[in-house]
């Protein structure tokens, strides 16, 4: 299977090729950045085909982060990963930032909880815990801080996420110390791909899972209000 997949969630503009069978990546590219997702994802997206060798056509899925996110950020790859599936007649899925995050610490013989958090500001959270096998323990939620830390009960956890950091810093002292502290600002593009090849697209479309709703309201929105 050949997918490209598509990361603008976060602080990251990136994308990729993998080939499933020889698992390889035939190409994959990331930039940094909080701003202009818009202006950099189609360039190097074009980038990426190109060094792949690959056509649209050839591709068998399309593979998005849908969040949680920036807002902007989310609608630009989302939109761009449709567009692409539509003109070449491509299922298109979505791939979790929470998950893509946590993926390359799930190991199925493991008993470590994995916990991804994404900074939502003013004193929260997007977060999920994970067991080592991946079952979910705390589903995806919006939280303060204080809520994140009861998933302590499953024992000192890896912590994963652009919120990792802020987490680590503030971890209640009464409780055994996080695993280890990855506050990396985006989810690795390659398990936003693996994820991506792996899902049922009938159970992961294209949408945005924002966890909450956007702050700017469009002019159809504040008339109802």
């Amino acid at each position: 299977m050949l997918v490209l997949a598509i990361d603008t969630a976060l602080e990251s503009c990136s994308a990729a090729v993998l080939d499933t069978e020889a698992e390889i990546f035939r190409a994959r590219q990331s930039l940094p950045m909080k701003r202009g997702h818009a202006e950099a994802l189609m360039p190097l997206i074009d980038e990426v085909m190109k060094a792949a060798g690959v056509s649209y056509a050839a591709l068998d899925r399309i593979a998005v982060t849908v969040g949680p996110g920036s807002f902007t950020g989310l609608r630009v790859g989302i939109s761009a990963a449709r567009g692409l599936g539509l003109a070449a007649h491509r299922p298109v899925v979505g791939v979790t930032t929470l998950a893509a995050y946590a993926a390359p610490l799930i190991d199925g013989e493991s008993r470590t909880p994995v916990i991804a958090a994404i900074d939502a500001r003013h004193g929260h959270v997007y977060a999920q815990a994970f067991s080592g096998d991946g079952t979910t323990l705390i589903k995806p939620a919006i939280m303060p801080l204080e809520d994140v830390f009861r998933a302590v009960r499953f024992g000192p956890a890896h912590l994963v996420g652009n919120a990792a950091g802020m987490l680590a810093a503030q971890w209640p002292p009464q409780f055994d110390p996080p695993s280890s502290v990855d506050p990396q600002p985006a989810p690795d593009i390659a398990w936003v791909a693996w994820l991506g090849a792996s899902v049922d697209p009938d159970e992961a479309p294209p949408r945005p899972y924002y966890l909450r709703a956007p702050d700017a309201k469009t002019r159809a929105e504040l008339a109802q209000r």
